[in-house]
């Protein structure tokens, strides 16, 4: 079963930014469907961005779209998050998600889809 393991959060003032990794045990990452979400307190989990496997397609939620870009480095079996213009609503423990089941673009952002998860990272936006 892989592991994936998160690192990065932190606490950031707002229009800080922060780059989130994760870290797959996989030698086969690459061929995971993969992404983030997030959860705040009180909150659902909700879609932030992913990635299809192999085709390097990448799906945002309309809220971080033009602020967040996810990224990969196949060598090191890893995705990174990295978030830019950091809003207070951004608060929330993030988590890193993978499967290995292919996944059209509109099933991206559903998070009964994944079955492999972190632990989270917690990011707080406040001044």
């Amino acid at each position: 079963q892989v592991q994936l393991v998160e690192s990065g959060g932190g606490l950031v003032q707002p229009g800080g930014s922060l780059r989130l990794s994760c870290e797959a045990s996989a030698r086969t990452f690459n061929t995971f469907t993969k992404g983030w979400f997030r959860q705040a307190p009180g909150k659902d989990r909700e879609f932030v961005t992913a990635t299809k496997q192999n085709s390097g397609m990448t799906s945002y939620a309309q809220s971080v779209k033009g602020r967040f870009t996810l990224s990969r480095d196949n060598a090191k079996n890893a995705i990174y998050l990295q978030m830019n213009s950091l809003k207070p609503e951004d608060t929330a423990v993030y988590y890193c998600a993978a499967t290995q089941r292919r996944l059209i673009t509109s099933e991206l952002d559903n998070v009964e889809n994944y079955d492999v998860w972190g632990q989270g990272t917690q990011v707080t936006v406040s001044s």
